[in-house]
């Protein structure tokens, strides 16, 4: 039996997509490990579905001053030291890495004892984890046709991102009951990310007056983003996070707010979800949410709003205009030529294994 470690955390984006993957390695036959950080939000999602868990040390190197910028760079060695020595005991025959800063030490360790490693790329230009981890792989999945320009042309491959199954098998009466919603009022899902996004919160939050005129809304808000304030009110709920329900509430939506993480989009098209997409500001971020938005838009699956013009009228604008025209954004995502990425990844692991 073969086995395949698996790695990569931080945020939801980084383990769904392993996640997705993780059903067709067990009908292939796979042994299947995971390793990340000690805390991160890998380790719950990751031994809720019964897989070997494993713990390292993890830091992260940021753009702007912290203290922490003295002490992380510690912690990635002691990761390295860590991920080694799971690594030897567990001796895979293929790692699979989705990103993030806790991955870095693992593909670094693979490397030094010469087993093959597979990353994904998300974003259309690579993250700096993914950059350090570049020279270590043996193939590079990406998601963008723009981002092969930017990799290795002999270890790049364009497949797309894995999409859960299950997303594409929810039940509207299930999420009508669930949120005790009336059928004859269209559905607004708000997501702010696996960490929520306060400045969505509040520009929705801000005419929800107005939006319940004409709309029911689901609001996943963020851990510690929930307004008390509004509870009971009819036609709104929210939700700091949801899982089991997700793929119910994704088909009883008629219009998805998102942030512009690569996976979460990649899951509202494949869904042909009509939606608005206010990527995360550059100010806060290397710009990546509002590179993956565009290419959205020019394929004509996204409207965008970016945060710096985000007001509650061009918020509100915004959704009137897109439901309006929303048949358009459907047939757009309807008629695109999605790759079967958990097929092409597959065939990948077989190939490098």
């Amino acid at each position: 039996m073969k086995h395949i470690v698996l790695t990569g955390g931080g945020t939801a984006g980084h383990v769904t997509p392993n996640i997705a993957l993780i059903p067709f390695l067990k009908k292939s036959g796979y042994q299947i490990s995971y390793i990340g950080s000690y805390e991160g939000i890998e380790k719950k999602l990751i031994e809720e579905l019964d897989i070997p868990y494993y713990g390292i040390s993890s830091g992260k190197l940021r753009r702007y001053f912290d203290i922490k910028n003295f002490t992380d760079p510690f912690r990635v060695l002691k990761g390295f030291s860590n991920a080694k020595k799971h690594l030897k005991d567990l001796s895979p025959d293929i790692i699979f890495s989705k990103g993030g800063f806790v991955a870095v030490p693992v593909v670094l360790a693979a490397k030094r004892l010469k087993i093959p490693v597979i990353i994904h790329e998300s974003d259309m230009t690579p993250g700096l984890a993914n950059r350090l981890c570049i020279p270590s792989a043996a193939r590079i999945c990406c998601n963008f046709p723009e981002t092969l320009a930017s990799l290795p042309e002999e270890k790049a491959v364009l497949t797309g991102t894995p999409i859960r199954r299950e997303l594409l098998a929810g039940n509207k009466l299930n999420a009508l009951n669930f949120c005790n919603f009336t059928a004859n009022k269209p559905v607004i899902m708000v997501i702010g990310g696996s960490l929520g996004s306060a400045s969505v919160n509040d520009a929705v939050r801000s005419i929800l007056p107005e939006l319940l005129k004409d709309f029911q809304i689901i609001h996943l808000c963020g851990k510690g983003k929930v307004d008390a304030s509004l509870e009971g009110v009819t036609g709104y709920v929210q939700y700091e996070y949801i899982k089991k329900e997700l793929p119910d509430m994704f088909a009883l939506a008629d219009l998805v707010i998102s942030r512009a993480g690569a996976n979460a989009i990649c899951e509202i098209s494949s869904l042909a979800k009509p939606n608005l997409l206010i990527p995360l500001s550059a100010k806060a971020s290397r710009g990546d949410q509002i590179l993956n938005a565009r290419s959205f838009e020019r394929q004509g699956y996204s409207m965008v709003l970016e945060e710096e013009s985000l007001t509650s009228q061009k918020l509100l604008d915004a959704i009137k205009e897109l439901y309006a025209d929303r048949n358009r954004y459907i047939t757009a995502m309807k008629n695109s030529s999605h790759t079967d990425s958990i097929q092409v990844i597959m065939d990948l692991i077989e190939t490098c294994s």
